[in-house]
């Protein structure tokens, strides 16, 4: 190792890490903007006289809003760099939470869909990931598993503070205050820390071992990332419904809403500590073994929502939730830089990661919609399973055709 910290041939140093903690304080505010939507979601319903399906889109919208405009602000932060793109979009969620803060039902869609989602939370996940994984070669499933928790730790550490301000403030002038909380740490945070990435092209030895990559053999490129975007989409659905419904189901059968916000911060922290063991095992099996997994897990822990409407029991299928989804997206960012050149990577995780986002937005809003027809949440947890089931049977058709690469952790 050299004075700077670096292993022979590798790109990692102390830096590294200290961009990825940055990265991951990041995501940790940026993705609390739409959870305020969520812990309202009957007291927004209520105001506007709408179903809860109404406020769930808002959510839906902040999504698909993100996935789209992912792929253009990664394409984006490959040539201006990440620094300019993290400040921007960090604005551009303060405005949108100030301006749905103000209005009605439609302000609130608007302000979702394109300014805290299409030019605020798209520069945040995909690009950031894409942008972290050019610091690291030895530990770069560890690296995205910590990151990418960024929206794990935003999970486990606001619904229950926020939760506290629309109770004592109501749901508008939360929404204010978080705003400021976002305008003033996001874009300081981006100024200071977020500079150019190590080029890999300067480091040839780096590139022998981990940063090698393996196509899946007798499938197309092109067809392997409709696979695996067709398995994100069935995952995130899947995931999304108890995010999105964890405190509306708890009040529904008579625990409340606090124990209900309490279990979706539960879900949420046992996913950031579930994350950082699946970057370890991702390091060593591979991106697309880890999501089959992980995918298993969760279809484990989905059955658990349909069997047990105690207090008890759902905070410890709350807790297995958790630790199952938290090796999803480290395996399908791990699997992309295991499958595909590295100078495409800039384009094509924001491209898997898209339908991922359509895929948490229609789980939410299909089980509103599911609710609002049968008037309770087990016909939705079952729908659920079914798309569980589906990322399955996509991801196990990749599995046995791809090797992973030979990890660099092996061979220091």
């Amino acid at each position: 190792m050299d004075q700077q910290g670096r292993h022979a041939g590798s790109i990692e140093t102390p830096a590294s890490w200290v961009v990825a903690c940055v990265a991951l304080a990041v995501l940790s505010v940026s993705y609390g903007a739409p959870l305020v939507t969520v812990v309202a979601l009957k007291p927004i319903a209520a105001e506007f006289g709408t179903d809860r399906a109404a406020p769930a889109l808002a959510v839906s919208l902040t999504y698909i809003g993100s996935g789209m405009g992912g792929i253009v602000m990664g394409w984006i932060a490959g040539r201006v760099g990440m620094r300019p793109v993290a400040i921007v979009c960090g604005l551009m969620i303060t405005l949108g939470l100030v301006l749905a803060s103000y209005g009605g039902l439609y302000q609130l869609y608007a302000s979702n869909l394109l300014l805290i989602g299409l030019l605020g939370g798209a520069g945040m996940f995909s690009p950031m990931l894409a942008y972290v994984t050019r610091w690291f070669d030895r530990r770069r499933g560890s690296a995205i598993a910590l990151v990418s928790s960024g929206q794990y730790v935003a999970g486990a550490g606001w619904p229950l503070l926020l939760q506290i301000g629309v109770d004592e403030f109501g749901w508008r002038q939360t929404m204010r205050i978080y705003a400021v909380i976002i305008a003033v740490t996001i874009p300081a945070l981006a100024a200071v820390f977020l500079r150019r990435p190590p080029e890999l092209a300067a480091h040839p030895a780096a590139t022998a071992g981990a940063l090698a990559v393996t196509p899946v053999s007798g499938i197309p490129p092109n067809l392997v990332q409709a696979l695996l975007a067709g398995a994100i989409f069935c995952c995130c659905v899947t995931m999304s419904i108890p995010l999105a419904h964890m405190v509306a189901f708890c009040s529904d059968i008579g625990i409340g809403p606090r124990p209900g916000a309490a279990m979706l911060s539960l879900q949420l922290a046992a996913g950031v500590i579930a994350q950082q063991i699946w970057g370890w095992v991702a390091d060593r099996l591979g991106g697309l073994r880890t999501i089959l997994f992980a995918s298993a897990s969760m279809a484990v822990a989905m059955t658990g929502f349909l069997l047990t409407q105690n207090e008890i029991g759902l905070f410890s299928v709350s807790a297995v939730f958790g630790l199952a989804f938290g090796g999803l997206i480290p395996g399908y960012i791990l699997a992309i830089r295991e499958i595909f050149p590295a100078g495409e990577a800039s384009w094509r995780i924001p491209l898997v990661m898209f339908p991922g986002a359509l895929g948490m937005a229609a789980g939410g809003w299909m089980a509103g919609l599911i609710y609002d027809g049968w008037g309770y949440y087990a016909p939705a947890f079952a729908a659920g399973i079914l798309f569980n089931l589906v990322n399955l049977v996509l991801v196990g058709t990749l599995v046995p055709r791809h090797r992973p690469p030979r990890s660099v952790l092996a061979a220091v």
